[in-house]
């Protein structure tokens, strides 16, 4: 593959969606891009603009959070996945902790998810589904009590 027909390529991904370098060097390593080309396109990209993973780490996670789809270790282990350095990750993840409420996160979850529930009258079954659901989002055990416990 030439270096501009990798370039072309790269472009076309990133029209699509941001990709952090590691994942984006994945893509041009499977397709069978040599490795310099591919490190070549990456620092041009990077250049021009194209490729920011600092951006990328900072909408991942303000989504992540807005949606409702990751918290705590589940987040930091799915930006992991997508190639977030660990120091980007810790940075990130310390600013944005200070704009999200983890419980209130927790609590809005629960509200969404199982409008219905009532921790003083939810057999413990049930009790262990929705706790092992909101584990699963990345919650922490005592952050989920609390929440549970507040839902009337």
């Amino acid at each position: 593959m030439s270096q501009e027909r990798a370039y072309q390529y790269a472009l076309k991904l990133l029209a699509a969606r941001d990709y952090t370098t590691f994942k984006l060097r994945e893509k041009l390593l499977a397709r069978e891009c040599p490795e310099t080309i591919a490190e070549n396109v990456l620092t041009r990209l990077t250049a021009e603009g194209w490729i920011n993973d600092r951006r990328f780490a900072e909408r991942f996670a303000e989504s992540a959070l807005a949606t409702q789809r990751f918290f705590g270790p589940r987040l930091k282990m799915e930006m992991r996945r997508r190639g977030i350095s660990a120091d980007l990750m810790d940075e990130t993840l310390a600013r944005i902790r200070g704009e999200h409420d983890e419980v209130e996160g927790a609590r809005t979850l629960l509200a969404k998810r199982f409008p219905c529930f009532s921790f003083s009258a939810a057999a413990d079954r049930e009790k262990r589904r929705v706790i092992a659901f909101m584990q699963r989002r990345g919650f922490g055990y005592s952050t989920i009590m609390q929440a549970m416990r507040e839902m009337v």
